[in-house]
């Protein structure tokens, strides 16, 4: 029997075990309140000491690879934040396939029908903050590796399997510092050949090969304080800023539709103004978030919002990027897109689709350093970030086994 024919048999054989395991890993996990905010939202979250405490779940993703054998480094910007990487094969022929899941949440947020940290088992699915984002997928990499190790196939394998457990993926702060995926980046502290990103739903029927950039802008109207009963005597910075916002609507960012990726998107998603209601406001700020696609540079966004700003009566504006990442996209028609669809026709009976998306993963640092990387995996799209956050035990279940088929088929 060949080793995919062996893994089939195998998962066939045990599922109710790996069922149980793959639950108990992700209650587990979901325990741990690894929650990643900004800096200055820290003080909402009393039980943090540092953004995201990432090493509550690498110390369960550590004594999972010690009892199972399988060796792994630690690499960390700073204390508390780890990332854990693991390697099985051989490495005689070059080639490694990368799995890196990241172990940060969100905050839970309201709406919750259930504790959002006590993990629920109902219909099929598990319910809890990050089940799904991005705690369940860890748990069912974690699992495809103790089989293939428990099978021995590790000892066949030519090339290595890098199960990566990574920190800070959900927020970054104003300085962009990164803990995670762009510090082994820069680092040179990992070097896969391939990468699949589990983290973007579409119950595996589709393959993320382009993502749009992303740039964040802090825009400050600045007014003048008065008294509240005096108004003539100030600026109001509200009034000004409503003035600007009525701009940024109107805007219609300069680009080239992109094949996969389309437009860009434009979205205010802050606001904030004004101390007291008897004080003139003297700032007030917004925060927008544009979604890129390629072609679109800094210097022509920061043109284009200097030209909504010129437009206001009066106006006073400065305008900071906080944050900018660039659009990327591959060729769908390469080997590890072809063996994802492969596989999973034989298996899941059906062939995932490549598509591009607004959002970003680890997919996008890796591939910008010239890493052939994609997101696939478990989940419903609609599942991130929301209340009642939930995935299907069965898709975790079948990731874990095509997780083992992909490597097998990419690395011999």
């Amino acid at each position: 029997m060949d080793k995919k024919a062996t893994l089939r048999w195998y998962f066939g054989e045990n599922r109710k075990e790996i069922h149980t395991r793959i639950v108990e890993l992700v209650r587990e996990m979901v325990k741990e309140r690894t929650i990643n905010v900004v800096t200055e939202k820290l003080p909402e979250y009393p039980f943090l000491k540092i953004r995201g405490e990432e090493y509550r779940v690498a110390n369960i993703v550590k004594r999972e690879l010690e009892s199972m054998g399988i060796p792994y480094k630690e690499f960390s910007r700073a204390e508390g934040r780890p990332n854990v990487i693991s390697r099985i094969g051989k490495n005689l022929n070059g080639k490694r396939l990368m799995m890196p899941a990241h172990m940060d949440i969100v905050p839970a947020g309201e709406g919750w029908e259930t504790d959002p940290f006590e993990v629920v088992e109902k219909d099929g699915k598990l319910i809890g903050r990050g089940t799904l984002d991005n705690k369940g997928p860890l748990a069912s990499i974690l699992v495809a590796a103790e089989v293939i190790k428990k099978l021995g196939i590790d000892k066949e394998l030519d090339g290595e399997i890098m199960i990566a457990a990574l920190s800070d993926e959900e927020a970054t702060d104003p300085d962009g510092t990164d803990y995670g995926i762009g510090y082994l980046v820069d680092e040179k502290l990992i070097d896969p050949t391939f990468a699949i990103v589990p983290d973007i739903g579409g119950n595996m029927k589709e393959i993320d090969v382009a993502e749009k950039g992303r740039a964040v802008y802090k825009i400050t109207a600045l007014g003048k304080q008065a008294h509240g009963s005096t108004p003539e005597r100030g600026i109001n910075a509200v009034y000004i800023m409503a003035k600007m916002v009525c701009e940024l609507e109107k805007l219609k960012l300069d680009y080239q539709v992109h094949p996969v990726l389309g437009q860009p998107s434009l979205n205010l998603g802050e606001i904030h103004g004004g101390a007291a209601p008897n004080i003139v406001p003297g700032t007030c700020l917004i925060y927008i978030d544009i979604r890129t696609v390629p072609g679109m540079t800094k210097e022509s966004i920061l043109k284009q919002l200097q030209n909504c700003a010129d437009s206001v009566p009066n106006g006073n504006f400065k305008i900071e990027t906080q944050a900018w990442t660039e659009p990327h996209a591959i060729d769908p028609n390469n080997v590890l897109v072809h063996s994802i669809q492969r596989n999973a026709s034989d298996v899941l009976g059906f062939e995932p689709k490549a598509f591009g998306m607004g959002g970003s993963t680890f997919a996008k640092g890796l591939n910008l350093n010239g890493v052939t990387a994609v997101g696939w995996g478990p989940g419903d799209d609609e599942a991130f970030h929301v209340s009642n956050e939930f995935v299907s035990i069965d898709q975790l279940i079948d990731f874990a086994l095509m997780t083992c088929l992909i490597a097998v088929e990419l690395l011999d």
